[in-house]
């Protein structure tokens, strides 16, 4: 497989498993409805753990331009593969938020809140300020990449279980800094899925709220980098 299709592949898993719960929890007559923020932490922790397992051998999982961003910086990654993986980020979030819709299209139609599709697909803040947003995501994103980048793959592999320790990461970041933002930490999972809303037939919706969509876009890049810098001043570089 070629690290495009394992990129694209992983994201589409990821998005699939992530907005997945999210709708069950958010949309109405779901079996999962209401189902709360633990709920829908547990099972983005474990649409990244799938996602990381299913990729990690072919293109090493970045599924997130915040990560590839990163690696590039810290020259663990080639900058000349950078856009064709964030490509394939984006393609495969947007392939993941199709899936999603036509596994719930139903539930879709019989919700009536315009808010609450859009929030299946894309992160909203629960206090709407822009610089207090972008604060927030660029936070979480320090935390997590920052995390990636002190995980060390053990000696002794535990197969799929490698991709345990970056899932559990995500789920703290989720249960712990979630609540202001929705925790985006991840451009592509964003803004691939609010591009899908906006292009997609979906019954009463409203606007894609292009206004916050640089937040959680600008926030993950610049947390991404600060977690770079940080990470090579911590390590003598």
């Amino acid at each position: 497989m070629s690290p495009f299709i394992s990129e694209l592949a992983g994201t589409a898993l990821l998005i699939i498993l992530g907005d997945g719960v999210v709708a069950n929890v958010i949309l109405n007559k779901t079996k999962g409805n209401n189902g709360g923020l633990i709920a829908i932490t547990f099972g983005w922790a474990i649409a990244v753990f799938v996602g990381v397992f299913a990729s990690a051998k072919a293109s090493g999982a970045h599924l997130n331009p915040a990560v590839t961003i990163a690696l590039a910086y810290l020259g663990k990654f080639n900058w000349a593969d950078v856009p064709s993986y964030i490509g394939a980020q984006l393609l495969g979030a947007m392939l993941g938020a199709f899936l999603v819709w036509v596994a719930y299209k139903q539930h879709f139609d019989d919700t009536k809140d315009a808010d609450t599709k859009l929030g299946v697909f894309c992160t909203s803040p629960s206090i709407r300020h822009p610089l207090h947003n972008v604060l927030t995501e660029i936070i979480g994103t320090f935390v997590l990449i920052l995390g990636v980048l002190f995980i060390v793959a053990p000696s002794n592999s535990l197969g799929a279980l490698d991709a345990l320790p970056v899932a559990l990461l995500v789920l703290g970041v989720g249960l712990s800094l979630g609540g202001p933002t929705g925790y985006a930490i991840n451009p592509a999972r964003d803004l691939g899925p609010r591009i899908m809303h906006a292009l997609l037939p979906i019954k009463n919706k409203r606007d894609s709220d292009w206004g916050y969509s640089w937040v959680p876009v600008a926030g993950p890049v610049i947390g991404s980098l600060l977690a770079a810098v940080v990470f090579k001043v911590l390590n003598g570089g």
